[in-house]
This record gives C-alpha cells, sequence and structure tokens, in this order.
C-alpha cells in the first residue's frame, strides 16, 4: 500500500529549474532574491541524503588526519530524518562516527527529568543511542546548575567549544518565530551561550517536538548567534508549508534581530536545505517572473495577474500594458497580445470556479462549472479528520448539499479523544452521577465505583500524564455527542455519520501510531458500501500535529487500491475534492471551485461550529493562532471572498473553496 500520497501531490508543476538549476549561470539568475545558498528538493528524502554526504564525508575526512569532527546538533523534527539517514548508514554502511564529538544546541531550564523531558534525552533517542559516539564526547548544556553560577557556566560552555577547534558544522531547524537553537527575537549578532527566556510560541512547538501534553521549561540554556556564526559549516533545514513564510523572510529579507535566522545571511558557508513545500514562498518558486522567463500556464498566469492586481491595487479588468511592462510582466503581453486578452482569460477562469451548486447544478449546462451535472441526486462522502473539522472547513457547502437533495455521508476518521480537556470529563462525570441518583439506583456499587475512580484519577493527575482507556472512551464519546448534534442540526441523518476510530490515532498521546493497511481497510470498506460520486477530503496538511496528513493518506491510499484493482467500476465517476480552513487556505491560483456563502449561512456555520463545544475556549491544542476555531474559519471564508472582490469579481460574505485530486 502507498501510505504517503500526499506528499506527491503537486497543486502546481514547478519546472525543475526553479529548484534545481543546470548550471551556474542559471543558479544565478533564479537565487537573485536569496541571501543564502538554499537548496530546494522534490521531497525531503532526497534532501536529507545530501545534508547526510556531506556529514559523513567530513568525518570520514577527519578520521583519515586523525582527529576529531566537531558537531552541534539542534533537536528540532526537521532534523529527524536527517538524523535517520545517518543511523541508516552507520548500520548498513558501516560508517563509524567514533569520532565525533558532539555539541547540544540547548537545553531547557530549569530542568528536573533529564531522562524523559530533555533537549539531550530527545537527541539521544532520535541520533546519539543509535550510532557509536563515545559518551566522553557528548556535551549538552545542564538544565540543573544553579542559578548563580549560569553565568560562569555558560562561559565555561563556549570555552569547551573552542577546547576542540570550534564546530566543524552545526545542524539546526527553524522555529516558527525564526529562532535558530533557542536564540528568540531580539537576541544579538555578538550573543554567546546565555539563559534564555522563552515565549509562548516557541515552548509549545518545543512541547510538540517531544509529543506529550506536559509543557517544556520557561527557559533554556541555547548557543548563542556568535557561537553558531562561528561553526565552520552551517546546515538549516526546513520540511513542508507551514515553515515557508519564515524561509521567505529568512532566505530573502534584511538581517534582523526580529528573525535570527536571518544572522545565517552574513555567514560564509551556510546552508538552508528546503523541500519544495517550504520553499513555495520563495520568490523563483512563487513569482518567477520576477527572476527569469517562464513557461506560461495557466495556473502561472493567474498567479502573476493576481500578483499584479495586488501590486497596483487594481482589479483584473482595469490592469493596463503600462502595469505589466512596468511590473516584469511584459512576457504575458508578448504572448497574449495585450492587456485586455490576458485580463479576460483570467477573469472568466476565476469567475467560473465560483458555483453555488457544489453538487453540480441539474438541467444547467455544466461545461464552464466546476462540477458535473448528472448524476444527480450524488451520493457525497464527507470525510474529517477530527470530528470538527467538516463543519470547521467546509460547513457551509455540506449545508448547500444538504439543501440541493444530495445523499451526504459525514465519516469522522478519528475519536478526536486527546484533545478534550479533564474539565470536560468531569462535567459531564457530574451529570453522570446525578442523573444516576435521581432515575437510576445510586447505590448500584458498579456506577458508584467508576465514577469515583475517574474522578480520583482526574483530581490526581499531573501535566502530561496519560489519560487511562476509560477517560479516553470518554473523551471520545464527548466529541461523538458534539458531532451528531452538529449534523442534527445541518439536517444529516444520524445513520448516515459514521464514526471511524482509525486505530493509528488511539496511542493515547500527541504522537500518533503510523497508518496501516487496518486504518485503510476500515476506509476501503466504508467508500465500497458508499459508493460515492464526490469525496472531500482534508487538504490542510499544515496542521502541526499530523493527524490531518495521515487521515487523508489513509483516504487516498484506499482509492489506490481501489484503482490498481480495477474492479469498482463506480470509482470512475468519482471525483475526490479537498478543503481546508482549519490551518491554511488554497492560494487562489490553485482553486478549482469556490462555493459562496451569505451572511446568514456563514452564521449558520459558526452555529454548527459551536455544537462542539469541547473544542472552544478550553481545547488543548488549537496550535500557534490564538483565533478559536470557528474565527479562523470566517476569517479565512470572508478573506477569500474579499480576495475574490478585489479583483472585481461579484462581491459575497464569504467563501470556501477547494482544488480537485486527480488519483
Amino acid at each position: 500500500m502507498n501510505l504517503n500520497l500526499s506528499s506527491q501531490i503537486a497543486l502546481v508543476d514547478i519546472p525543475q529549474k526553479f529548484y534545481n538549476p543546470a548550471t551556474a549561470v542559471e543558479r544565478s539568475e533564479i537565487t537573485r532574491m536569496e541571501q543564502i545558498p538554499t537548496d530546494i528538493f522534490p521531497n525531503i528524502e532526497q534532501a536529507v541524503i545530501s545534508i547526510a554526504d556531506i556529514v559523513v564525508r567530513e568525518v570520514l575526512n577527519k578520521q583519515a588526519e586523525g582527529k576529531f569532527c566537531v558537531l552541534g546538533l539542534g533537536t528540532g523534527n526537521s532534523l529527524t530524518p536527517v538524523y535517520q539517514e545517518l543511523i541508516r548508514r552507520h548500520n548498513e554502511d558501516k560508517i563509524s562516527f567514533s569520532n565525533v564529538v558532539v555539541f547540544n544546541a540547548y537545553e531547557y531550564y530549569p530542568l528536573k527529568d533529564v531522562k524523559n523531558h530533555s533537549a539531550i534525552s530527545q537527541l539521544k533517542k532520535r541520533f546519539l543511542d543509535h550510532v557509536d559516539i563515545e559518551p566522553q564526547n557528548i556535551f549538552t548544556p545542564d538544565g540543573s546548575v544553579k542559578q548563580e553560577s549560569l553565568q560562569s557556566y555558560c562561559s565555561s560552555y563556549e570555552n569547551r567549544i573552542a577546547s576542540f577547534g570550534g564546530m566543524d558544522i552545526i545542524l539546526l531547524g527553524i522555529g516558527r518565530s525564526g529562532n535558530i537553537a533557542t536564540n528568540e527575537p531580539g537576541s544579538s549578532r555578538s550573543s554567546t551561550t546565555r539563559l534564555m527566556l522563552l515565549d509562548a510560541l516557541v515552548r509549545e512547538e518545543m512541547t510538540l517536538s517531544f509529543h506529550t501534553s506536559e509543557p517544556v521549561p520557561p527557559c533554556a540554556i541555547t548557543m548563542g548567534v556568535s557561537t553558531i556564526l562561528n561553526a565552520r559549516k552551517i546546515f538549516l533545514t526546513a520540511w513542508g508549508e507551514e515553515k515557508s513564510d519564515m524561509i521567505a523572510k529568512t532566505v530573502e529579507g534584511k538581517v534582523s534581530d526580529v528573525i535570527p535566522a536571518s544572522y545565517l545571511q552574513v555567514h560564509n558557508d551556510a546552508h538552508v536545505v528546503v523541500d519544495l513545500p517550504a520553499a513555495n514562498k520563495l520568490t523563483r518558486i512563487t513569482k518567477p517572473w520576477l527572476v527569469t522567463s517562464c513557461i506560461w500556464t495557466d495556473k502561472l498566469v493567474r498567479s502573476a495577474l493576481v500578483w499584479l492586481c495586488q501590486v497596483t491595487d487594481k482589479p483584473i479588468l482595469k490592469l493596463t500594458n503600462k502595469d505589466y511592462n512596468e511590473n516584469g510582466l511584459s512576457e504575458l503581453l508578448a504572448l497574449y497580445g495585450s492587456a485586455y486578452d490576458a485580463n479576460i482569460k483570467v477573469f472568466n477562469d476565476l469567475q467560473r470556479t465560483i458555483t453555488g451548486w457544489p453538487g453540480g447544478k441539474p438541467n444547467a449546462d455544466d461545461e464552464y462549472r466546476p462540477e458535473r451535472e448528472k448524476p444527480y441526486p450524488k451520493r457525497v462522502l464527507v470525510f474529517s479528520p477530527h470530528p470538527d473539522d467538516d463543519v470547521i472547513s467546509m460547513g457551509g457547502t455540506i449545508q448547500r448539499l444538504v439543501k440541493q437533495g444530495h445523499d451526504i455521508h459525514i465519516a469522522y476518521e478519528t475519536s478526536g479523544n486527546i484533545a478534550v480537556g479533564d474539565e470536560e470529563v468531569m462535567r459531564f462525570m457530574h451529570f453522570i452521577n446525578g442523573f444516576n441518583q435521581l432515575f437510576i439506583d445510586s447505590e448500584d456499587e458498579v456506577i458508584a465505583g467508576k465514577y469515583k475512580e475517574i474522578k480520583q484519577f482526574v483530581l490526581g493527575k499531573n501535566i502530561g500524564d496519560p489519560d487511562t482507556r476509560d477517560i479516553l472512551t470518554i473523551k471520545g464519546l464527548i466529541r461523538r455527542g458534539e458531532a451528531r448534534t452538529a449534523c442534527t442540526y445541518n439536517h444529516i441523518p444520524l445513520n448516515k455519520v459514521h464514526f471511524l476510530d482509525l486505530p493509528f490515532y488511539e496511542s493515547g498521546k500527541i504522537e500518533k501510531l503510523p497508518i496501516g493497511e487496518a486504518d485503510v481497510r476500515i476506509v476501503m470498506d466504508l467508500i465500497k458500501q458508499i459508493k460515492p460520486h464526490q469525496i472531500y477530503v482534508a487538504g490542510d496538511l499544515a496542521d502541526p500535529h499530523g493527524t490531518h496528513k495521515k487521515c487523508t493518506d489513509v483516504v487516498l491510499a484506499a482509492l489506490d487500491e481501489f484503482k490498481t484493482a480495477g474492479t469498482e467500476d463506480w470509482l470512475k465517476d468519482c471525483r475526490v475534492w479537498m478543503y481546508r480552513g482549519a490551518w491554511a487556505e488554497w492560494e487562489i491560483e490553485n482553486i478549482e471551485m469556490c462555493v459562496p456563502m451569505s451572511p446568514e449561512e456563514l452564521l449558520s456555520k459558526r452555529k454548527s461550529i459551536l455544537k462542539h463545544q469541547s473544542q472552544m475556549e478550553s481545547a488543548p491544542f488549537l496550535g500557534n493562532d490564538e483565533r478559536l476555531f470557528w474565527q479562523r474559519a470566517e476569517d479565512r471564508n470572508r478573506g477569500t471572498a474579499k480576495l475574490y472582490h478585489s479583483l472585481g469579481l461579484p462581491c459575497y460574505e464569504a467563501m470556501e473553496a477547494f482544488v480537485q485530486y486527480k488519483y
């Protein structure tokens, strides 16, 4: 089974010369906006091989010279694939790391649990415990040192690095606030190893890297910016579109303490290594016409004109030849003959994405509509990773599909049980206890005993303690009840609401189990039962917890199995639409269907989201966005409508956007 198809989703066919130029001349042309040498790879696997090649070469060269190879190592999630490749080479290629000296880039402070909840324990689990680096050659800041001794201790850590001749290579990830190691915004270029107070965003990101809900300590002892810049070679890695904004600011922005990673611009051998999604905000990827000649696909033309509208503050149909010429788009004038012809082409393309009939309009010409007229009504299957993503991301579209008579099913892929706060459990337990006392024999020892057991556990629970299976079951029931209430509100019969409880999710922790055949078979059975004409799946792969991606991979793997078998004729008439909303929104150049909402419809969508009460203010995992999910959804839907209107298209209150998945 192919369990990683989401990583192959390419909304735009990016020419290879934009990320892998054939000559030095081509490279200098397309990277003219970049201040740090940046290597872009089509996937993570190829990227980590390139880094591992250089690290291994340096290790072997030092071995041949009888010298230590000194590595500075971070512990971010983006470095894990690099460490896995180095471990593979140690095991399969018999590469020895016995001459390697390691300096850990940072450690939490004050540190109480070194064994399980420290940066060095993380580094050991991911790399050091799996290779032959001598324990006496592993150095890390001491998170338990007394506060009055911190300054002298930090100086001694700097001296220890210097005693080995400095670092040959340092491997780093980039944080969501642009931090390297734990050098927060405001860190100076001359800073050395020191104590750093961590802001809430960095702490949350680091907590997620431990795959636990237990927060990391409030401070960290970190290598300073100057310490990092003293390394002879620096690699900064990032994967996925979640990091694309920060990579663009680091690589193409000005050197600033607001983004500490931008200091790498002043280093003479720093390298940024990213995959295509992490690179998609760089000029050569998102606006290639500013740096080179382009092969003008329909999507690239649309992207260029939307950008030109924003630069000139004009709607599409008011763009002039002068606007094109003054903003580097003269190639388009040569291609289309005039601004007018290009404007009309893109205006019509965008207009045709708008439809109030997401299931297709019966008895209508569907040549220029996103969805086909027949069959009508359609069987529609909406896959929701958590028990609220359906209404957050496409609540308005669901209501349209119901009103227009389609046979709609909702499939909740996971229980969502870890995203329910303990106070919700206690609220429901109090209700059950009161109900039992009023209407059932309150002396029932089984009921009373279970109530007491759960109550005692919750009240005595420490931050980070895993829930018992009973409590996870209760939390799952809470999410199910909310989902049923939302579906009832949207007039979806409960016999068409499916709770799949995919096994990969049921670890009881933030870190999920790998997806496998059991997950795919559950989804295949449901799809085969319904034989849908439309499937909706989450394309919101920026979800920092990874559940959306895994859920989408399960659905795509199921479809791939059907396609390979070739036995399901109904599959030929099934279209797959990807939605976003909880974590990001589709770029307008990629939108293929856009469903408008009136003010009343948007309010109705909000009400359906609010049925998920456990996911309001007390939800444990809201991510790095301070807005609640209903607020995010409304802001994004209104933002899409505003963008369409600014381009000269009709003005709606809000719009939900979709991209078709071709399988």
